[in-house]
C-alpha cells in the first residue's frame, strides 16, 4: 500500500511539473510571437521605405538621362555659334585684307592726289566722278566692316550666353549625380537593413515552429501521464498496487618651323604616337554617332604642335568642347582647327603665322576623353579630309 502511494505522488509531481513547462512553454511562443509581429511591422515599413528610395532613384535615373541629352543639345549649339563666330572673323578678316589692298593701290599709286587727278581728268565732270568712286569705296569698305563687326559681337554675347545654359546645366548634372549617390546608397542601406530583418523573421519563425512542436510533446506526454495516474489511482485503490511514472521537461531558445612632307600642310604633330581616329570614322562608344570631322593624332602631354600652313590666327582661346584651341585662316576657302591643347596657345588672335610654326602643345581639355590632337580641315565652311592637303 505504501509503495502505490509513493508511485502515485512521484506521478502526481511528473504531471505538475508538466504543467508548469507548458505554462512556461506557452508563455516564450507568446513572447515569440509578439516579437515576431514586430519584425513583420519593421519589415513592412522597411518594405514601403525601399520602394520609395527605388522610384527616388528610378526618377533620378531619368532627370539624368534629360539632363545629358540637353547638355549634348547645348554643345551643339555651342559648336554651331563657334562655328558662326568662326566664319564671321574669317569674313571680317578677309574684308579687312581687301581694304588694305584697295586703299595702298589708292595711295600709294596716288589715286589720290588731287592735281593728278584733275590733270588726268577729260572735264570737271570726270574728275568729280573719279573722287565720289573713291570716296564711294572707302564708304563701302567701311560699312562691310562694320556690319562684320556687330556681326561678331552678337555672335559673341551668344556663344556667352549659351557657355552660361551650358554650365547650369553642367551645375544641375552634378547635383544629380550627388542626389544619384545618395539616394542609391540609403537604398543599399534599407535593402540590408530588410535582408536582415527577413533573416531575423526566418530564424523566429524556426523557433517559434521548434517551441510549439515541444510544447505538442510536453502535452502529449502530460496527457499520458495523467491518464497513467488515473489509472494508478484505480488500481490503488482496487489492489493496492501502482506502477512508477516520470515527468520531463524542455526549455526553447530563440621653336623653328618643322615642316615635314611635301604637301601644302605640313603634318600638325609628327610627334605623336600613333593615329587614333580618322576623318569620317563612325566612333562607337562616345555618343556621339556623327562621322569623325577629322584626325585625332594621340601623342603625350605637351607634343609640340605646328601651324600646318602659313595664314591668320582667327581663334586662340578656351571652349568647353575644343578645350584650348587655334584656328588658322589660310585664305582660298581654308581653315585648319588645332583642338585639346593642354595650356592656352603660344599665339594670339590676328597674329600672322608661318608654315611650321610652334602654335602649342598636346592635351586633353574640352570634350576629350586622352591626350591628343584634334586636327580638322574645312573648305569654305565644310570640314573635308585633311589628307588631301598633306
Amino acid at each position: 500500500m505504501n509503495k502505490g502511494k509513493k508511485v502515485l505522488s512521484g506521478l502526481l509531481a511528473g504531471v505538475l511539473m508538466v504543467s508548469m513547462v507548458l505554462t512556461a512553454s506557452a508563455t516564450d511562443i507568446q513572447g515569440l510571437k509578439k516579437q515576431q509581429q514586430q519584425l513583420e511591422e519593421q519589415q513592412k515599413d522597411a518594405k514601403a521605405e525601399k520602394s520609395s528610395l527605388a522610384a527616388k532613384v528610378n526618377k533620378l535615373n531619368a532627370s539624368m538621362k534629360q539632363a545629358q541629352a540637353d547638355i549634348e543639345a547645348k554643345q551643339t549649339e555651342i559648336e554651331e555659334t563657334e562655328q558662326e563666330l568662326l566664319m564671321a572673323k574669317i569674313e571680317e578678316n578677309h574684308q579687312y585684307e581687301s581694304m588694305k589692298v584697295r586703299i595702298r593701290y589708292m595711295y600709294e599709286n596716288g589715286n589720290v592726289n588731287l592735281i593728278q587727278l584733275f590733270m588726268e581728268s577729260d572735264s570737271i565732270a570726270d574728275f568729280f566722278h573719279k573722287t565720289e568712286s573713291i570716296s564711294k569705296i572707302s564708304e563701302y569698305d567701311r560699312k562691310k566692316l562694320e556690319e562684320y563687326q556687330l556681326t561678331v559681337r552678337a555672335v559673341e554675347e551668344k556663344e556667352l550666353t549659351l557657355q552660361s545654359e551650358y554650365e547650369k546645366l553642367q551645375a544641375l548634372r552634378e547635383s544629380l549625380v550627388k542626389q544619384q549617390a545618395e539616394a542609391e546608397a540609403l537604398l543599399a542601406e534599407k535593402s540590408s537593413e530588410l535582408a536582415s530583418i527577413e533573416a531575423n523573421l526566418s530564424e523566429l519563425e524556426t523557433s517559434i515552429k521548434n517551441a510549439e512542436d515541444a510544447a505538442k510533446k510536453l502535452q502529449e506526454q502530460n496527457e499520458g501521464n495523467k491518464n497513467q495516474t488515473t489509472n494508478n489511482s484505480s488500481g490503488s485503490n482496487s489492489s493496492g498496487n501502482s506502477n512508477s511514472g516520470s515527468g520531463s521537461s524542455s526549455s526553447t531558445q530563440v621653336s623653328k618651323p618643322v615642316v615635314s612632307g611635301n604637301g601644302y600642310f605640313t603634318h600638325p604633330c609628327p610627334g605623336m604616337s600613333y593615329q587614333s581616329s580618322y576623318f569620317g570614322e563612325v566612333r562607337q562608344g562616345i555618343g556621339d554617332d556623327r562621322p569623325h570631322k577629322g584626325h585625332d593624332y594621340a601623342a603625350p602631354k605637351g607634343t609640340p604642335i605646328y601651324a600646318a600652313a602659313a595664314g591668320t590666327v582667327i581663334y586662340a582661346r578656351y571652349s568647353s568642347s575644343a578645350g584650348y584651341w587655334v584656328v588658322i585662316d589660310h585664305d582660298n576657302g581654308l581653315v585648319t582647327k588645332y583642338m585639346h591643347m593642354f595650356e592656352m596657345p603660344y599665339v594670339s588672335e590676328g597674329q600672322k603665322v608661318v608654315k611650321g610654326q610652334h602654335i602649342g602643345g598636346v592635351g586633353t581639355t574640352g570634350q576629350s576623353t586622352g591626350n591628343h590632337l584634334h586636327f580638322q580641315v574645312e573648305l569654305n565652311g565644310v570640314a573635308v579630309n585633311p589628307d588631301l592637303y598633306m
